[in-house]
């Protein structure tokens, strides 16, 4: 049966000072979510809580998902497995190939199977998880990505381990939140968390064809919740783990200002995102946000080898 496991990180909040902010008044504080663990990094182990709560309670003997070859959530899925005990499966998109990801994964035990591309696309259609929880009758299917309503209950803890840490920053309160979305989840959670006058910005990782705004009406539906402050930003560049110079240049840019490391497919975004938002005059002078790290800088590593 898989432990009850009572792992209740903490991430620091500190603020982020950049010419950029200080030129419009805008102030920025950034929850560490990256720091939480060398391993276990960022939104993803909070996204997997409750889905750990209900195996457990299910009497699991391991859990089961899904994603690609860079997978953050695959990754902190088994780092979890490894270091608590209990055994992992992943469902991977393509085909086998390795990736400092990959070799991770096996390294920390996670079982793979390489669906292909058909096969992936697969995930949603009804059936699709029944010849797999024949094969590990035991086993507790996880959301792509740690998702739906359990994953987003999980992100709810974040607003509390902001609130804790105003006074260290310098605030006494702040007017909403700033980070990546690509499931979608994790804003889920902020939103079910947060009282509506709290404006949740959430810069797109991915095409809005992706159905981001659909999966987080899904998850406010299914917790019988309506009210909504969230507005959504495309900051795709053009397609998901689309990367140009003018991204890899702020990047670097920004890390050599702030010591803050990034990543291109989330954090990277999320950040030009809000400098393009602060630039262009659309964030009001004396706001302040907090911008949440949602970690995954194990999934710089296929960018700097070329896997």
């Amino acid at each position: 049966m898989l432990p009850l496991i009572d792992w209740q990180p903490r991430a620091a909040l500190q603020r982020l000072h950049f010419d950029w902010l200080q030129r419009a008044g805008v102030e920025v504080a950034v929850l560490r979510l990256d720091q939480i663990d060398s391993l276990i990094s960022g939104n993803k182990w909070f996204k997997l809580t409750e889905h750990l709560l209900a195996a457990h309670s299910g009497g699991a003997q391991g859990l089961i998902s899904l994603g690609g070859a860079h997978s953050n959530h695959l990754h902190a899925l088994a780092a979890a497995g490894k270091r608590f005990g209990f055994p992992t499966v992943g469902l991977l998109r393509g085909h086998a190939q390795h990736t400092p990801t990959t070799r991770d994964l096996e390294d920390f035990g996670m079982q793979l199977h390489w669906l292909g591309f058909a096969g992936y696309r697969a995930r949603h259609e009804a059936g699709f998880w029944q010849p797999w929880l024949a094969r590990y009758p035991a086993f507790h299917p996880v959301p792509e990505g740690g998702g739906g309503l359990a994953g987003a209950r999980g992100c709810m803890t974040l607003v509390g381990q902001v609130r804790e840490q105003l006074g260290d920053v310098g605030w006494d309160d702040y007017d909403g939140w700033w980070l990546a979305a690509g499931t979608g989840t994790t804003i889920a959670g902020l939103l079910l968390a947060e009282a509506p006058q709290r404006r949740i910005y959430g810069a797109l990782a991915v095409p809005e064809d992706h159905g981001v705004a659909p999966q987080i009406e899904a998850i406010l539906q299914a917790a019988h919740r309506s009210e909504c402050n969230l507005e959504l930003i495309d900051a795709s560049r053009g397609g998901f783990a689309r990367v140009d110079d003018t991204l890899t240049g702020f990047i670097h840019d920004s890390e050599s200002a702030s010591g803050l490391l990034l990543e291109p497919l989330y954090t990277g975004k999320a950040l030009l995102a809000l400098k393009q938002a602060v630039d262009a005059g659309r964030l009001a002078t004396d706001q302040r946000l907090v911008f949440v790290h949602t970690g995954g800088l194990q999934g710089r590593r296929g960018f700097e080898s070329g896997a």
